[in-house]
């Protein structure tokens, strides 16, 4: 992205923030019925489950009401592994059940048992929302649940936790109660939900510009009758290994290892250094990732090409599926 054309659109984001009122101002910008499907979400975790280390066993965040019998789309890592939650609105709070969990684009679903008397917020196109597009975001409740933003970078996204999302949003300023908050259109429709606070949505010259990412919505419809009528997407899996890696300088670091994971099993362990896949060098996340999932379906070996302290091996690692790895409710 041209670096003059990032000044001018975070420009004028900030001009926006810095005016008095700017967040009352922003919320008078949708319409009330459309602020009202953003809910409250609550999940409770088991001790026991896979996640819990690493996201807690108490989680809370926003969701987005999407039809009239209390479909709540939300970031999935706030519902994953949950043995309960809640979905609060302005007026109630009505427990809801886990619909559905999408690794590959990271969203989630709950129901609630009952109508949570609100409206539904109707879907937009993401696709349309170019770099220098004006946007709103929203969570639940808090002082200034409306926050104006321009939209910064599109981009491919790499997550540490074999996760690469496509085509991701990437907003500025930063929107502190980013997960599972709404993406909100001029139309006043979602093309969004919040995922992730990022120290890098842009760059202006040589400094990097704070904001959030999102996952378009649009990841959301290409999958969502799969999810609503069987839990997860109908796609083939991609093999899972348990690495969380990191790149620093240029380098591509195992920062993590899932005990008893596959690649734990196979005697990777935290600080080696991935050199390639088979005979191919890797060039950072999303080209590991790539070169992983090439291999095929779950159950595929792997061979990788490691580092260890000074001596270089070669391993194989017979990869899993990650949804079988997690505890999840026998419904999703």
């Amino acid at each position: 992205m041209n670096r003059f054309r990032i000044l001018s659109v975070l420009a004028a984001a900030s001009v926006a923030l810095s005016q008095p009122g700017a967040p009352a101002h922003a919320e008078q910008q949708v319409p009330q019925k459309v602020l009202s499907s953003i809910v409250q979400i609550s999940a409770t975790v088991p001790a026991e489950a896979r996640t819990a280390q690493t996201l807690g066993t108490v989680r809370g965040g926003s969701g987005v009401v999407i039809d009239d019998e209390g479909l709540v789309v939300t970031i999935g890592y706030l519902i994953l592994e949950a043995e309960s939650v809640l979905v609060t609105t302005e007026h109630s709070t009505v427990p809801a059940n886990v619909v559905a969990y999408d690794h590959d684009s990271g969203f989630g679903l709950v129901r609630t048992v009952r109508s949570p008397g609100v409206p539904r917020m109707e879907l937009g196109l993401s696709r349309h929302l170019r770099v220098g597009k004006q946007v709103l975001v929203s969570g639940f409740g808090g002082r200034n649940r409306v926050m104006p933003a321009a939209v910064v970078d599109r981009r491919d996204f790499a997550g540490y936790w074999e996760y690469l999302l496509e085509d991701a949003i990437f907003t500025s300023p930063l929107y502190p109660q980013f997960g599972g908050a709404a993406l909100i259109d001029e139309k006043a429709q979602l093309v969004g939900i919040g995922s992730l606070m990022v120290p890098n949505a842009a760059t202006r010259g040589d400094n990097m510009v704070p904001g959030n990412m999102f996952v378009p919505i649009d990841a959301l419809t290409a999958v969502l009758g799969d999810l609503i009528s069987r839990g997860r997407s109908s796609r083939n899996n991609r093999p899972w290994l348990g690495l969380y890696s990191e790149v620093l300088r240029g380098r591509l670091f195992v920062a993590r290892v899932v005990r008893s994971g596959p690649a734990w099993l196979a005697g990777v362990r935290p600080g080696d250094m991935v050199l390639g896949v088979g005979d191919n060098p890797v060039s950072g996340l999303a080209d590991f990732y790539r070169k992983v999932w090439a291999y095929g379906d779950p159950g595929v070996e792997v061979p990788l090409q490691l580092l260890q302290g000074n001596t270089p091996r070669r391993i194989t690692i017979r990869s899993r599926d990650r949804y079988d790895w997690l505890r999840l409710s026998p419904s999703y």
